[in-house]
């Protein structure tokens, strides 16, 4: 009787343990489960009409005989604004020279703080990592600065955990007059103090370890014929577009199609694909291929940069992030830890805002 029940009891085991394999460990088989979009066609269809209207009125841009240009400043969060009192005095009695665009995750309790943030929230979407849905909140963004104001001429994606590393002026003569600094054009050139010619600061990067297995993240053949394996690239989530470039995003439909499929396996990143694909796909000359926020991968976990702590903030590390072998120096940083805000606020004025 035993002898009979046992192939029975033996599946009830088997069948309990898979059961808690998948109840206590999902995250050993999530790699291999597609990430849902999460952006829903009536997402989309709201996106397309601000789209629409942004490349429609994006093209206008004020002459700097009339008007300053402004930086865009493009801040992608899920979290509170950690370092909030940090760049509020990085924009100190700087008012008429930028602009502050918020895209918080309506999910997420993010407290609308008072200052240079105050009023400074877009109408935004649930977002999620690992899924096209930060693209599509990047796009909201440079649609929101376009549409806004006609001054913008860079537009700066940030994060929460992101830092300045220099003075606002350094940053704003760093993009628009200093000819010297992005050390890969040789052929800048000024006329009465103002840069000619722009160029946007974004990594673009055609050789990169398991390229092949983020290309075909969708299917081995989903992104055909648009975007070939040749064609595609990969680089970092954070960058400073020009004007021009900025409405390059905000006008595509033709690859957005396809970055818009879910993914498979644990390559899938769409937000470092996806920039960097179109953009070298429009306008390889008119990009830098390097970012501007210096991110450290040593020790990575999880595709998760290095995130600095309280212990590791000093004016070392300061003159250390700004090191760069491609421009004058890197403007931003992260990761950086909440915990950290107390001491970089200590060193702000020696040495952050001193340049």
């Amino acid at each position: 009787m035993n002898r009979c029940r046992s192939p029975y009891v033996g599946i009830t085991v088997l069948t309990v343990s898979v059961f808690l394999l998948l109840l206590i460990f999902p995250a050993v088989l999530s790699p291999f489960r597609p990430i849902p979009t999460q952006i829903s066609d009536a997402d989309e269809i709201d996106d397309l009409a601000l789209l629409i209207r942004a490349s429609d009125a994006g093209s206008s841009h004020l002459s700097t005989s009339s008007r300053k240009n402004k930086i865009a400043f493009l801040f992608l969060t899920n979290s509170d604004l950690h370092f909030a009192l940090l760049w509020q005095k990085f924009f100190r009695n700087r008012r008429s020279l930028f602009n502050i665009y918020v895209h918080a995750d309506p999910t997420v309790n993010i407290t609308r703080s008072d200052g240079v943030f105050d009023g400074r929230f877009i109408p935004s979407k649930v977002t999620a990592r690992a899924s096209p849905t930060l693209i599509s909140a990047a796009r909201r963004l440079l649609a929101r600065a376009l549409l806004d104001d006609p001054a913008n001429a860079y537009f700066a994606l940030l994060s929460q955990y992101c830092i300045p590393l220099h003075s606002f002026d350094y940053v704003y003569g760093s993009l628009f007059t200093n000819p010297k600094f992005d050390l890969s054009d040789a052929s800048q050139s000024t006329s009465h103090g103002v840069r000619l010619s722009y160029r946007s600061y974004i990594e673009i990067l055609d050789k990169s370890k398991n390229l092949w297995k983020r290309y075909k993240a969708r299917g081995r053949y989903a992104m055909l014929p648009e975007v070939t394996f040749d064609q595609f690239r990969v680089g970092s989530q954070f960058f400073v577009l020009t004007r021009q470039h900025a409405l390059t995003v905000v006008k595509d439909r033709r690859l957005w199609r396809k970055f818009r499929l879910p993914c498979y396996g644990e390559h899938c990143y769409p937000e470092e694909h996806y920039f960097p694909t179109l953009l070298s796909m429009e306008d390889p000359n008119g990009c830098t291929h390097y970012t501007l926020t210096r991110v450290n991968w040593t020790g990575s976990i999880s595709g998760h940069p290095h995130t600095y702590g309280p212990a590791e903030v000093s004016p070392e590390l300061i003159q250390e992030l700004r090191l760069s072998n491609n421009s004058g120096s890197y403007l931003f940083a992260r990761k950086f830890s909440p915990e950290s805000l107390n001491l970089l606020m200590k060193i702000a004025d020696k040495v952050i805002f001193r340049d």
